[in-house]
């Protein structure tokens, strides 16, 4: 008898291949070697990402990439990079909704089987410094609303990884030596709340 052997999708952009960090510690490389320690059968994750990436340019190479006609699972997390360059949020919306029905028909339709991750709060960085905080917050807060609003609408999992970013303000263990990004700690976390919804499934 055949052991069936997940596949699992990562879609976004620096977060998702863990700048500053060795390729196993990253977020989705984490979740299965978890789920592999619980004896479920992964592959290892296929990651479609790219540091710097808007929604419009993982939407744009998504068209363009010839990939599985299906995934167990997928993941999607993106914005940060349009909000950092101060483009309309309508668009990110337009794009987030093809972005989400595109992981959707990825994840061969089950939309239980696909996690929309929240966009992290890079403001608490050092890198942030000389940016105005507290208007860069609310405008991330805006694009999450985007995000957890068309994962409710398709019916898809939320997971909120922006309240744990926060506390790298006061925890600087959470963040990559780039100061900017995330450390394995942080991804740790994430990966935890990934694997608490894949191992129901």
């Amino acid at each position: 008898m055949s052991t069936h052997i997940n596949s699992f999708l990562c879609l976004g952009d620096s977060y998702t291949i863990g700048e500053s960090v060795a390729l196993h510690e990253c977020y989705p490389y984490q979740t299965v070697q978890i789920l592999r320690k619980a004896g479920l059968y992964f592959q290892a994750p296929e990651i479609i990402a790219q540091t710097g990436w808007t929604s419009f340019e993982l939407a744009d190479h998504l068209i363009n990439w010839e990939l599985n006609e299906t995934y167990d699972y997928v993941t999607l997390l993106i914005g940060v990079n349009n909000q950092y360059r101060g483009l309309p949020i309508a668009d990110f919306a337009n794009d987030f909704d093809f972005l989400l029905k595109k992981a959707i028909h990825l994840a061969n339709n089950k939309t239980d089987h696909v996690i929309v991750l929240s966009i992290p709060d890079w403001t608490v960085t050092p890198f942030a410094a000389t940016q105005k905080k507290q208007h860069t917050g609310k405008e991330i807060e805006s694009f999450n609303e985007i995000c957890k609003s068309q994962a409710s609408k398709f019916h898809t999992h939320y997971i909120d990884i922006t309240t744990d970013t926060i506390a790298a303000g006061k925890d600087k263990s959470l963040l990559a030596e780039d100061q900017l990004h995330y450390s394995p700690k942080a991804y740790a976390q994430w990966a935890s709340k990934l694997v608490s919804i894949m191992q129901k499934k």
